[in-house]
Order: C-alpha cells, then sequence, then structure tokens
C-alpha cells in the first residue's frame, strides 16, 4: 500500500449543469477553487474546450488571471493549454504575465490534441497541420522565449516573450498516451496522465517517463500525477445516480453526438444495447466513485497502480453543491493540510 502521503489537486471544465447558464458555470468555477484553496488541494488546473455546450472553459489563460487574485496558496494552472491552438510566442507571454502576477504558483500544463473537433481547430489556428513533430517544435520554441534564447537565424533570438520576468511557470505535458510522457521526458517536464480520458497504458507510461527523464534547467527530477473523473459522497443513491448519468455521457460521446447538459431524470430509463453495454463498463474504468472511505481505499490503489504521489480530482455533478461536498470529503480523508 502507497505509503507516501498523497497529494490531491483540481481539474475543473466549467460544466454547464442542466438549467444552468454558461456565465453561472464559470462563476462556479470560481467558487470551487476558493473552496478547495482553503481545503488544501495542491494545484487547480482549468481546461481548455471549444465548441461544446457541456463545458465553458475555452480560455484558461483569461480565467486563470482571475481565479490567482481569489486564492492565496493553491498553484493554478492550464489543464492544459492545447498547443496547436496558439501561437507559441503568445503562449509564452500569457504564462510570463501569470508569472508576474503570481510568482511561483503558475502551472502550465500543455497537450497536443486540440480540446474540440477538427473543424473548430482549424478556425482557431489556420496554419495548423495537426503533426506531431509541430507540437515538439512548439515545446523548443517555448523553451527558448522563457530563458530568452535562441538559434542564431531564428525568430526566437530576435523576439523576446513580454514581460520579462524572472520566474518561468512549472511546465508538464498532458498525456493519454505513451508518446506525450516521452516527449516530458526529453524536454525534463512534468507529466501528468489522463486516465478519466484513457483507462489503459497509464502506469506503463509513467514508468517509461521515470525511466527516460533526462533532467533540464527547469527540473531536476521526474513528477508525475494521475487525473481521473471522481465522486465521494456519503449518499450511495447519488453514487448510483452519478455513475447512471456519466454512463450516458460516455456513450453518447463515442457516439459522435456531442454532449449536452443533462440531470438523471433524463436518463434514467435508457436501455443499451449489448455493445453499449460493453463500453460503458469499460468507461467506467475512467470513473472512481464511492463513499468516503471506499474513496480512500480505490484512490491510494490508483496512486499505487502508477507510482505516483498525486491525484487530479475531476469532477462534474448534477448538483454544485455535491460537487463541493465530494471535495471536502475527499480532502478529509486524505488529511489535507489548509494553507492558511
Amino acid at each position: 500500500m502507497n505509503t507516501k502521503q498523497i497529494r490531491l489537486s483540481v481539474l475543473d471544465q466549467s460544466p454547464v449543469r442542466k438549467g444552468v447558464t454558461a456565465e453561472q458555470a464559470v462563476k462556479e468555477t470560481i467558487e470551487l477553487a476558493k473552496y478547495t484553496d482553503q481545503l488544501g488541494y495542491t494545484r487547480f488546473w482549468i481546461s481548455e474546450h471549444h465548441n461544446t455546450g457541456s463545458l465553458a472553459g475555452s480560455t484558461p489563460e483569461v480565467l486563470l488571471a482571475y481565479l490567482g487574485g481569489q486564492t492565496q496558496n493553491i498553484r493554478i494552472g492550464s489543464g492544459g493549454v492545447m498547443m496547436p491552438n496558439h501561437s507559441t510566442l503568445k503562449v509564452a507571454e500569457n504564462f510570463r504575465m501569470l508569472e508576474a502576477l503570481f510568482p511561483g504558483r503558475v502551472d502550465l500544463g500543455m497537450g497536443r490534441a486540440p480540446g474540440t473537433d477538427r473543424l473548430t481547430a482549424s478556425v482557431l489556428n489556420p496554419s495548423n497541420q495537426f503533426g506531431g513533430q509541430e507540437f515538439v517544435n512548439q515545446l523548443y520554441d517555448l523553451l527558448n522565449y522563457f530563458h530568452d534564447r535562441g538559434e542564431p537565424g531564428t525568430p526566437q533570438s530576435k523576439i523576446r516573450a513580454i514581460p520579462q520576468v524572472q520566474t518561468i511557470p512549472d511546465m508538464w505535458l498532458l498525456s493519454s498516451s505513451g508518446e506525450s510522457g516521452l516527449l516530458a521526458a526529453h524536454f525534463g517536464m512534468g507529466l501528468s496522465f489522463a486516465h478519466f480520458i484513457n483507462p489503459i497504458g497509464g502506469p506503463q507510461a509513467v514508468s517509461a517517463y521515470r525511466e527516460r527523464f533526462k533532467p533540464s534547467e527547469d527540473q531536476a527530477e521526474p513528477a508525475a500525477s494521475v487525473a481521473i473523473f471522481v465522486f465521494c459522497s456519503e449518499d450511495e443513491e447519488k453514487i448510483r445516480r452519478h455513475q447512471a448519468v456519466m454512463d450516458f455521457r460516455f456513450n453518447q460521446f463515442e457516439q459522435g453526438k456531442g454532449i449536452v447538459p443533462i440531470a438523471y431524470e433524463d436518463v434514467k430509463s435508457v436501455t443499451y444495447t449489448l455493445n453499449e453495454q460493453e463500453r460503458i463498463m469499460h468507461n467506467r474504468k475512467r470513473v472512481i466513485t464511492g463513499t468516503p472511505v471506499q474513496m480512500k481505499e480505490k484512490l491510494t490503489r490508483l496512486a499505487d497502480d502508477y507510482d505516483v504521489d498525486e491525484i487530479i480530482a475531476v469532477t462534474i455533478t448534477e448538483d454544485f453543491d455535491d460537487r463541493l461536498e465530494s471535495y471536502r470529503l475527499l480532502a478529509e480523508q486524505f488529511a489535507l493540510v489548509n494553507g492558511d
């Protein structure tokens, strides 16, 4: 059993609950950030999604500038910035500005996926070629901007990312496969494995990352975490309802029907084909639910499997109070220390 003190963090996607506006969803993210800061969570990451009515988080760099001023101890960051959608220089400047505002508290989590469909991605960045080498080039360029350097003859040798501050954000690559883990090892960055996207192969990816990690000027040792959908409640009926809603969400998404805000009443009578039931059982591996004691055991086992000491919890609930309560119960079980 894992004997290390497990740290808990948050990945929030500003989910738009049924009957709630996008404005309210963003306000709930703000409230959750302040609440988990008080509870002793390590970091609060927010995601980037586009062209969806169910998730309001489209611009993490904007929302982070506000969250930093609303919190005190918790690290704030992106989970992540979807690099193919952006100019590398603009990403560097966004996060240098955040460092100027909140030095030593900022994480730059980066993904290689667009966080949306191909059409939307092509409009976000018309020059996007959807190639793997482009992402690698962006990582090289980003490091050059953060360190005010560049190969002679390249734009990085003549252009400085403004403001020129003394600190840089902690850099993480987000991965749902082994490939980004190897890039994180090569560049000497942190790795966060998205178990909530792909429940297969994560421990092996993290192990390979650790074995191949090359210390960088910014990070001497490997740092890894695992992100997973969670829901903790003392009410077993709420747990059952939550799982039913998540089953339906996954099914709709895999069938290309998109995800719209739904409630348990919308899905309680749905019947599934045998194939859909098989997919539901697979996708349940992306979620951990249970009572507080059950969650302590299950999440500790997950940390053991990954050999990590940090779990990033992603929680979407029908009722906002249940979302807050889930994070509170987990904080109690893992004896998180309030930073105040």
